[in-house]
């Protein structure tokens, strides 16, 4: 009897720490699970927050435009046309829109628009540089080297040969006579008073001291271009050298 009576309060203890530790693992687990809840809850929180910090508040807007590259154009004209409005969310800026916007300019040749975090708009653009003269409709216009039209003259600038173009020839011819004055060296290109395109395949040059060159069209520009520096030397009133491996002079 004496035994039995020392087990109890054994058996009591035990019994106790056990249904501690079965608490202390019960919390565990709810604890475990509250705090994938809560770690979602916080994720959830800040993804929301992100969002609207950077598609919604004005902490991340654009507050400056700045325009790089432009000596023609004024910055003012680029900021106008780029069309961006003070205090729209820098993530919300349509880049591809922005950039057409501004590649629609005459002068631009191309644009690129980045953003700047965390308020600034990046406008970097290239402008057209004349290569030669054209004149439509009355009016002396730049003409650049993939052939577009832009920029107005009063007067001509010193040192660019002058396209002349008949009624039929249309954008494809100027792109061609483009590729021949592109193609001139320096010191031959001073020499031409102006290029006369008929079509894409009947492009001459006229030089300053009368004499023609019959360049035919803008194929092998380079090589005829070459050719040309060298025959430009001989005696002759017309150089053909519409096919560079068969040139002819006449008299």
């Amino acid at each position: 009897m004496t035994h039995r009576t020392t087990d109890r309060p054994e058996i009591g203890v035990i019994t106790q720490r056990s249904r501690r530790a079965f608490s202390r693992r019960q919390w565990a687990r709810r604890w475990l699970t509250w705090k994938y809840v809560l770690a979602a809850l916080v994720l959830v929180g800040l993804i929301v927050g992100s969002i609207w910090l950077f598609l919604f508040s004005s902490v991340l807007a654009v507050k400056q435009v700045d325009v790089q590259g432009a000596e023609k154009l004024k910055s003012a004209e680029v900021r106008a046309v780029a069309g961006l409005a003070e205090g729209k969310p820098l993530a919300r800026v349509d880049l591809d829109d922005v950039r057409t916007r501004v590649q629609a300019l005459a002068l631009v040749s191309s644009a690129e628009v980045t953003r700047q975090w965390p308020d600034t708009i990046v406008i970097e653009i290239e402008e057209r540089v004349a290569i030669a003269t054209v004149e439509i409709g009355g009016q002396v216009r730049g003409l650049d080297l993939a052939g577009v039209v832009f920029d107005d003259y009063a007067n001509p600038p010193n040192g660019l040969p002058r396209v002349e173009t008949s009624t039929d020839a249309g954008r494809e011819a100027l792109r061609e006579a483009a590729a021949v004055v592109s193609a001139l060296p320096e010191d031959v290109a001073g020499m031409v008073d102006h290029v006369e395109v008929a079509t894409v395949d009947q492009i001459s040059l006229v030089l300053r001291d009368e004499r023609v060159v019959v360049w035919g069209s803008a194929d092998e520009s380079d090589v005829k271009a070459e050719v040309l520096a060298g025959l430009l030397k001989k005696p002759g009133s017309t150089y053909d050298i519409s096919v560079p491996g068969q040139v002819t002079i006449r008299p």
